[in-house]
C-alpha cells in the first residue's frame, strides 16, 4: 500500500506541474513608434582635401589636429614642367612686352614721315608741271612722269599709314596675350598650393611627402572644430515614414548607458543602389561634451508617441493576430503601435484578461 500510496503521490505532483502555466495581463503604459537606423557621427562641412593637378607633395605645413581658417595653406605640389612653363610665360611676357617694343613703332613712324614728304614734293612737282602745259611749257611724257611719281609717293605713304596701324595692333596683341599666358601660368601654379576651404580643424593627412598625387586621390580630412552632425542609413522600406524634424534618439559606444537627441535635417532623396538605403542627416539638439568624426552610432527615429494605452508585450501575439487566454482560448486582437518590446491593443481582450505564453 505504501508503494501505490507514493506513486499516485507523485503522479498527482506531477499533473500539477504540467498544468501549471505562465500568465500576462495586459498593461497600461505609453509606447513609441520608431525606426531604427545606424550611422556616424561627421564634422559639419567635413570634406576631403583634393589637388587640382598632378605633381609630388613637397611640403605639408600643418598637422592632425591643427585648427585652421578658410585659405590656410595645407601643402604644396611641385611639378617641375610647370615652373618651366611659368618661366617660359614670364620670358615671353617681357619680349612682347608693348613699351618695350615702342622702337619697331617709331621707326615706322619715320617712314612714313618720310613718305609723307616725298608725297608733297611730288604733289607740288606734278601741280607745276601741269601748270607749264597749260602755258604750253613742256611735254605729254613729263606730265606722266610726274603724276606717276605723285601716285607712287602717295600709295607709299598710305602704306606706311597702313603699316604702322597694323604693327601697333599687333604688339598690343602680342603684349596682352603674353600677360594672359603668365597670368594663367601664375594661376596654375598657385594650384599647387593646396588651402583649407573651411573654418575648422584638420582630422586626418591622408599623404606624405615625397609621394606622387594626382587630382583623384584624397590628400587629407578637414571639418568643423565644434559643429558636428549625424549621417544614417535609413532602409528604404522605412524611408517613407521619416520627414524633417523628427526626434532622434542616438546611443554611441563611446558614452554607455546615455540617450542623446537630434532632429532630422536632410533627406537625401536618391537611393544608394548598393546598399538600398537614404542617407538622413539629423543635428545634436544638445551636442555630447567630446565628438571625434566616424564615431559609430545607432539611432531610433520616433514617428508617434502614444500614452496610457493597454500593451502587450510582443512575443504573446501572433503574427496572424491572436493570444491565448487563460479563460477562454484564441482571441483575435487588434493592433495599433509597436515598439521593441510591446504592442497596442486596441480591442479584443481587457486589461483583466490572463494571457498564456511566456515572454520573452
Amino acid at each position: 500500500m505504501n508503494k501505490y500510496s507514493l506513486l499516485l503521490l507523485a503522479t498527482t505532483v506531477l499533473f500539477a506541474c504540467k498544468s501549471k502555466v505562465e500568465t500576462t495581463k495586459p498593461m497600461v503604459t505609453n509606447i513609441t513608434e520608431s525606426v531604427y537606423a545606424s550611422g556616424v557621427i561627421k564634422a559639419a562641412n567635413q570634406y576631403q582635401v583634393f589637388a587640382t593637378v598632378n605633381g609630388i607633395i613637397n611640403t605639408i605645413f600643418v598637422t592632425e589636429g591643427d585648427e585652421v581658417k578658410k585659405g590656410t595653406p595645407l601643402l604644396s605640389v611641385v611639378n617641375e614642367i610647370s615652373n618651366i612653363n611659368a618661366e617660359n610665360a614670364r620670358l615671353a611676357a617681357s619680349y612682347n612686352d608693348y613699351g618695350a617694343n615702342k622702337s619697331k613703332l617709331s621707326e615706322l613712324k619715320v617712314n612714313i614721315d618720310f613718305a609723307k614728304n616725298k608725297w608733297l614734293v611730288d604733289s607740288s612737282l606734278y601741280n607745276r608741271q601741269l601748270i607749264l602745259w597749260n602755258q604750253q611749257v613742256g611735254s605729254q611724257v613729263e606730265i606722266e612722269q610726274r603724276k606717276l611719281a605723285y601716285e607712287n609717293s602717295r600709295a607709299l605713304y598710305l602704306s606706311a599709314l597702313l603699316k604702322y596701324e597694323e604693327l601697333k595692333r599687333q604688339l598690343s596683341f602680342m603684349s596682352q596675350q603674353s600677360k594672359n599666358n603668365l597670368q594663367i601660368s601664375l594661376q596654375q601654379n598657385k594650384d599647387f598650393i593646396v588651402n583649407s576651404e573651411v573654418d575648422g580643424k584638420v582630422y586626418s593627412i591622408l599623404k606624405e611627402k615625397g609621394e606622387m598625387v594626382t587630382p583623384q586621390m584624397a590628400l587629407a580630412i578637414v571639418g568643423s572644430k565644434n559643429s558636428f552632425k549625424v549621417e544614417l542609413q535609413v532602409d528604404e522600406y522605412d524611408i517613407v515614414r521619416l520627414k524633417k524634424g523628427q526626434l532622434v534618439l542616438l546611443s554611441l559606444d563611446s558614452y554607455k548607458g546615455e540617450v542623446f537627441e537630434a532632429v532630422i535635417e536632410k533627406i537625401n532623396p536618391l537611393m544608394n543602389e548598393r546598399t538600398k538605403s537614404f542617407l538622413v542627416e539629423a543635428k545634436f539638439t544638445k551636442t555630447p561634451p567630446v565628438l571625434y568624426p566616424n564615431l559609430t552610432v545607432e539611432a531610433n527615429v520616433v514617428i508617434q508617441t502614444k500614452n496610457n494605452i493597454l500593451t502587450l508585450p510582443r512575443s504573446l501575439v501572433s503574427d496572424d493576430g491572436f493570444v491565448t487566454t487563460k479563460s477562454g482560448g484564441k482571441v483575435a486582437v487588434k493592433i495599433g503601435l509597436k515598439d521593441y518590446e510591446r504592442v497596442e491593443i486596441l480591442s479584443g481582450i481587457t486589461a483583466d484578461d490572463e494571457i498564456i505564453g511566456k515572454i520573452k
